[in-house]
C-alpha cells in the first residue's frame, strides 16, 4: 500500500495544495516513539502558506503524536522544514522561537493563575497581538482576573487558543480544539480559527467534520501512524463511502455531532 493512498482512493499530489501556494511546513518520513513504542510510522505531509490543513483519522492512529513529534516533544526521526529551514534537529523551545505555535489537546492552562497571567506568560513577541485576542475572545477580557482553573472547558480552550494567537507565528499546530465542547462553543472556536487562518496557516487535528468542512482546504488522513490519503477536504467529505472507509463515520452523523 502506498503511504499516500489506500485502495480505491485517488491521492492528490504530495503537497495537496494549489499551484503557486508553496508550503510553509514540509514533513518527510516522520517517525516517532514514546518509551520505545513506535506511535508514528512514516508521515509525510505539507502545510500550505495559507489556510487550514486538517489531519483526520480514527482515535489512536497517531494524530496527536504527529504534532508532538513536529515540536520535538517525543523522540522522532525524519525531516521537517519550516519556511525552507530544517527544524527537526532543534529542541522544542528553539522550534517555538522559530514561529511554531501549539495548542495542545488538553488545553494545559495554568489553573492557579489568572487569565491575564496565563496570557502574559505566553507572550514572546515585543508587540503581542492583544487587540486580536480581545476582539476574538471578549469573554476573556471580562474574566481577566479570574483563575483559569475555575473557567468552563470552553473558556479554558479560549485561553489556550489566545495564548498561541498572541504571537506572530509562522504556523499553528492545533490539536482537537472542539473536543468535548457544547455546540455553541464549538461555533465560537470555529469562528476564532477562521479568523486566525487569515493571518497564519494552521495544521489542525479535528474530529468534528462540520468544523473541518468549514475551515479546511486540504485533508490528510492518518491510519496506523502513516498517511493513507491526502487531498481536498471538501472532496473527501462529499464522498460518503470514502469518508466511511477512511474515518469510520458517516458524514451526515458527524455534521450534527457536538
Amino acid at each position: 500500500m502506498s503511504a499516500h493512498s489506500v485502495p480505491g482512493t485517488t491521492a492528490a499530489p504530495s503537497t495537496g495544495h494549489a499551484p503557486g501556494d508553496d508550503p510553509v511546513l514540509v514533513v518527510e518520513q516522520l517517525s516517532a516513539s514514546i518509551a520505545g513504542q513506535q506511535v508514528v510510522e512514516d508521515v509525510s505531509l505539507s502545510v500550505a502558506a495559507h489556510g487550514v490543513t486538517a489531519v483526520l483519522g480514527r482515535n489512536g492512529v497517531g494524530k496527536t503524536s504527529t504534532l508532538r513529534a513536529l515540536l520535538g516533544l517525543i523522540d522522532r526521526t525524519g525531516r521537517v522544514t519550516l519556511a525552507g529551514q530544517r527544524i527537526d534537529r532543534l529542541p522544542t523551545h528553539k522550534i517555538v522561537q522559530r514561529g511554531v505555535g501549539y495548542v495542545p489537546e488538553d488545553r494545559e492552562v495554568f489553573a492557579g493563575l489568572t487569565v491575564a497571567e496565563n496570557l502574559r506568560l505566553a507572550e514572546r513577541d515585543e508587540h503581542p497581538r492583544r487587540e486580536l485576542v480581545e476582539r476574538l475572545f471578549p469573554d476573556l477580557t471580562a474574566r481577566r482576573d479570574q483563575r483559569a482553573g475555575t473557567l468552563s472547558g470552553g473558556q479554558q480552550q479560549m485561553v489556550s487558543l489566545a495564548r498561541a494567537l498572541l504571537n506572530d507565528n509562522t504556523v499553528l499546530l492545533i490539536d482537537e480544539p472542539t473536543k468535548g465542547l457544547a455546540p455553541k462553543v464549538v461555533d465560537e472556536v470555529a469562528v476564532a480559527l477562521e479568523e486566525a487562518a487569515r493571518d497564519v496557516p494552521i495544521l489542525l487535528v479535528e474530529q468534528n467534520l462540520e468544523v473541518v468542512r468549514r475551515l479546511a482546504r486540504t485533508a490528510v488522513v492518518i491510519e496506523g501512524g502513516t498517511v493513507v490519503h491526502t487531498g481536498s477536504a471538501q472532496a473527501l467529505l462529499d464522498d460518503e463511502e470514502l469518508t466511511q472507509r477512511l474515518l469510520g463515520v458517516h458524514v451526515e452523523a458527524a455534521e450534527v455531532a457536538p
